[in-house]
């Protein structure tokens, strides 16, 4: 069972043609890249998942969960960490993530807090607020907020966007290491320079998936450069 499963969908603005028929799959415990330039589809993809909006047609499910006919158990089983910024600035790490854990009902949470903030480097932070994080330190926290449920899949929009390069390692290294805790990522960008080699990779151009490259096999970074370029 995939962790992830798009299969054949569409969506419209109006008339404006949004996705044409896009299908793919994220393998459990994977990382996978979901290459685009700035209007490709990724966000409007990202809120087809999280049922923002409701796809016109095909489907999608989320740990073998359809979203539409079993919305509670799909959305249960999803992190997603979008690209604007969400924390509380004026609570500490701790209360933004209790605040969190409230609202997926989690009664006694203060373990997982610290299992989730052990994951990605903050046990030291737990107590700071959130506006004296630094940017890079704030997207892991915002990660962290997202694991508190235990899900099975991260959606990450433009994570790194805005970061420096070393903060931008640290956040793609903490998320690839997810796989090993039992979590798929699909990480969503349009900076070629996110993916390693060996990641399956998810092109998205005009709203189709232009190529869709397993693990281990080979996609030219002449190719990527002239997808990313439009």
């Amino acid at each position: 069972m995939s962790a992830l499963r798009v299969e054949n969908v569409s969506h419209r603005f109006g008339r404006i043609p949004a996705l044409e028929d896009v299908s793919f799959d994220v393998p459990k415990g994977s990382f996978t890249a979901l290459l685009g330039v700035n209007g490709a589809g990724k966000t409007t993809l990202f809120s087809l998942i999280t049922r923002l909006y409701d796809s016109t047609s095909g489907r999608i499910e989320v740990a073998g969960f359809d979203i539409r006919r079993q919305p509670r158990q799909a959305l249960a089983r999803l992190g997603v960490v979008f690209q604007s910024r969400a924390l509380d600035l004026d609570l500490t790490l701790r209360q933004n993530l209790r605040y969190h854990a409230a609202l997926h009902g989690l009664a006694r949470p203060d373990a997982r807090i610290d299992q989730v903030l052990a994951m990605v480097g903050l046990s030291d932070r737990l107590h700071a607020k959130a506006r004296t994080l630094s940017g890079g330190q704030q997207r892991r926290a915002e990660i962290a907020r997202a694991l508190i449920h235990e899900p099975t899949l991260l959606l990450l929009d433009e994570a790194a966007a805005g970061l420096d390069a070393a903060s931008r390692r640290d956040v793609l290294s903490i998320v690839r290491g997810l796989g090993a805790q039992g979590v798929s990522a699909l990480w969503a960008t349009h900076v070629f320079d996110e993916i390693a080699p060996d990641d399956p990779v998810v092109i998205l151009h005009k709203g189709r998936v232009l190529a869709h490259r397993p693990a281990g096999t080979d996609l030219t970074t002449e190719f990527l450069e002239m997808t990313c370029a439009g």
